[in-house]
């Protein structure tokens, strides 16, 4: 059954790129589609406007409604594509990046289709399926919402969002003078915020109730801040690039409401967002995502940032990625704020995201080559509101809140993150996620700074707990060597106490798996081989080498253990 076309969209100019793609975001929004596939399907709408238009000098969008799915029709009348098999494989490579588009959109739709002939153009057709238990409305009532939501003048509607803009600030204004004389009071009689939350004393009710109001308020206001400020932002944007084209002071005005209008939507944005995790109310939206098709829109999203040319943008997704089951759209925050950090703090060279497999675990690397962190500030780069100072940082203002959240984001995630850095060489931040891929797989447990039993003997793992017990060493115990690498990658555990003889993966391969890792030296992660098994010479040398202590567990007594364990810790327990 063919479709009833919704709208059609001229590509004749490059503001049209633009209306295209709020056309398909709207559409999609009167649809019923969640935020997330709204933006699924106007990034798609848009990579392919903005091949006809550029590569085929021209074209047309349509939106058309089927009974059970949106499709999108974009033609053109130009020389048609070669080599697409190629293109399609991912195995063309272009100079321009000719087709790496069509694999995105490919990605992100449910259905794709192409049509090409030399010299008489292309015709690229994809779809989404509507939302299940919803009734689409009529198409006479999808065109006739369309009409009511188009701005018939950009200036008339600027101003417009800019008074709602104000009158919401000057709101939020008063709320926060209320806020702040609240908060003068309590920090008088408490010592600060900090200490009231650390001490159940008389007045923590009083806290607990205004941190409570405060975050009410953040949520009910959120609405109303990031929709003008999402309308000023579009609207900018189509007064910049329109025919006809602004001049002298008009560009100017019009940068300086764009760049406000930006930096204020992430800083809302971003409080907004500690404000929920701090007071336990954010709320995750758990659904199977795809490493490759993330980076497919977080390529679309972030690509504008490196338009100067002067960065090399790269993302790369490594093969055999498993299914993460996660939020999609707080994971795709976390990159997003990691990959515009290492942007602004690189000003030339390239910034590389990739994704790998480590057992159950997937990596996401940002790594740049930028001006670097010196060691002494790297404990500091996840603390709110705090910004190494230089030269760089001077002239790039922030408010010191993106890695703060990007580091309560994952952990809320059931991920870690961590940072190493060179002043001069560049900057890596590596985000570890656990993939639930697998409903059968156990839990993984939080090792970090803990002594980790490794033994598939379940009276093996009690007496080094029982042994370990009135110390000052936390134990968690696994129960085989994949556990045991699945949990390292996540967290570091201050020691490991090892068993060589278990099914699977035997301690001795643990063992090497975990010095291949080139930040898991023996000085990093200390290791204690725990054993029955008669070693002779040459396996006494081979454990060694990998740089692990040994016990016999035939004659093991907690004296001995916990004096190997501050032996090969260097103290660390505080005995």
């Amino acid at each position: 059954m063919s479709g009833e076309e919704i709208t059609r969209v001229e590509l004749r100019h490059d503001e049209a790129v633009v209306t295209a793609r709020q056309s398909a975001r709207d559409v999609a929004d009167l649809l019923g589609f969640d935020r997330m596939e709204q933006t699924r399907i106007a990034t798609a709408v848009s990579e392919l406007a903005r091949n006809a238009h550029r590569y085929a000098t021209g074209g047309r969008v349509r939106l058309l409604r089927h009974p059970e799915r949106l499709e999108i029709e974009v033609a053109d009348q130009g020389d048609g594509i070669p080599h697409l098999d190629e293109v399609l494989d991912g195995r063309y490579v272009s100079r321009t990046g000719m087709g790496r588009g069509l694999v995105g959109v490919r990605l992100l739709m449910d259905d794709f289709a192409i049509e090409t002939t030399p010299g008489r153009g292309t015709r690229v057709t994809v779809s989404k399926r509507l939302p299940a238990g919803r009734a689409a409305p009529p198409v006479r009532e999808l065109r006739d919402a369309l009409t009511r939501r188009g701005a018939h003048n950009p200036y008339d509607e600027v101003t417009r969002q800019n008074e709602e803009l104000l009158q919401a600030l000057g709101e939020v204004r008063a709320r926060q003078q209320e806020l702040v004389a609240l908060n003068r009071e309590l920090e008088d009689t408490n010592r600060g915020v900090v200490a009231l939350y650390a001490e159940l004393d008389d007045r923590a009710e009083r806290l607990r109730d205004a941190d409570d109001r405060k975050s009410r308020f953040l949520a009910d206001m959120s609405h109303e801040l990031r929709t003008p400020l999402n309308s000023i932002v579009a609207l900018t944007e189509l007064l910049l690039s329109g025919e006809p084209a602004l001049v002298g002071e008009q560009v100017t005005q019009v940068g300086f409401v764009r760049q406000m209008a930006d930096e204020q939507l992430r800083v809302v944005g971003d409080l907004l967002d500690i404000a929920k995790i701090e007071a336990g109310h954010l709320e995750l939206e758990l659904a199977d995502v795809s490493a490759a098709e993330l980076f497919t829109m977080l390529r679309g999203q972030l690509r504008p940032l490196a338009l100067d040319g002067s960065v090399d943008l790269r993302f790369d997704a490594g093969p055999d990625l498993p299914v993460l089951h996660t939020d999609e759209g707080k994971l795709t925050q976390v990159l997003r704020n990691l990959v515009s950090n290492a942007l602004k703090f690189t000003p030339g060279g390239q910034v590389v995201v990739s994704a790998v497999a480590e057992g159950r675990v997937v990596v996401f690397r940002v790594v740049d080559t930028g001006i670097g962190i010196a060691a002494t500030d790297l404990a500091r780069v996840f603390d709110e509101f705090v910004q190494i100072p230089g030269e760089l940082q001077r002239r790039r203002k922030g408010t010191g809140l993106g890695l703060p959240l990007a580091r309560k984001l994952v952990g809320v995630l059931g991920g870690t993150i961590d940072v190493t850095s060179e002043v001069g060489a560049g900057t890596t931040f590596t985000v570890r996620m656990p993939s639930t891929a697998d409903p059968e797989a156990p839990p993984i447990p939080d090792v970090g700074g803990s002594v980790l039993v490794v033994d598939d003997d379940e009276t093996a793992r009690y007496v080094v707990e029982a042994h370990l017990r009135d110390s000052a060493w936390r134990v968690t115990m696994v129960g085989d060597g994949e556990a045991a690498l699945a949990a390292v990658a996540l967290a570091r555990p201050a020691a490991i106490v090892l068993d060589l003889s278990m099914p699977g993966l035997d301690g001795l391969e643990v063992l090497r798996r975990l010095r291949e890792d080139a930040g898991l030296d023996a000085s990093a992660l200390p290791v204690v081989i725990h054993t029955s098994r008669l070693l002779d010479e040459r396996a006494r040398a081979r454990i060694a080498e990998l740089g692990a202590a040994t016990i016999d567990k035939s004659t093991t007594s907690r004296a001995e253990l916990l004096e190997v364990l501050n032996r090969v810790t260097g103290g660390a327990d505080g005995q």
